[in-house]
């Protein structure tokens, strides 16, 4: 726990301008709360109306869909471990609007990468889109579409 959270602050720390401080701090901090599975703590960083999108092609949740799906998570006092090792942040020319990529390590799912919008509201950033995926090497494209396309069509 103790180097995921100086990984959090090394890449908060990173960051250019106070906006892009912020922005790291608000994900970091989402990512933490899913770690320590605070439930509260880790959906207020999504606005009303925000979406999830899962690595199954069936994962497109809104907030609240969301929410309820991982709410038994949660309660068992584990969510999940989301760390950051790379993260890239921009800016609308207003400095209303940002969005982001991140390479992360995750217990679960291996090398994953996460993008996503936040949007400021009043004085805080809020995430609007979240979509986590799994990169593939294109030397593994071929077997991992074979893959895919034989499974079973829902």
């Amino acid at each position: 726990m103790r180097s995921a959270l100086f990984l959090c602050a090394a890449l908060t720390l990173s960051a250019q301008s106070p906006a892009e401080k912020a922005i790291a701090t608000v994900l970091d901090d989402w990512h933490l709360a899913a770690t320590q599975a605070d439930e509260g703590r880790y959906f207020s960083h999504f606005a009303e109306g925000a979406v999830f999108l899962g690595t199954d092609p069936a994962e497109r949740w809104t907030k609240a869909a969301f929410q309820a799906w991982a709410h038994p998570i949660f309660q068992r006092g584990k969510a999940w471990n989301f760390h950051p090792t790379r993260r890239a942040i921009t800016l609308s020319a207003d400095g209303r609007t940002a969005w982001f990529d991140e390479d992360l390590e995750t217990s679960n799912l291996g090398p994953a990468r996460g993008t996503g919008v936040l949007s400021r509201e009043k004085d805080h950033w809020l995430l609007r889109q979240y979509s986590l995926s799994v990169p593939i090497p294109n030397a593994l494209m071929k077997s991992v579409k074979a893959q895919i396309e034989a499974l079973p069509k829902k």
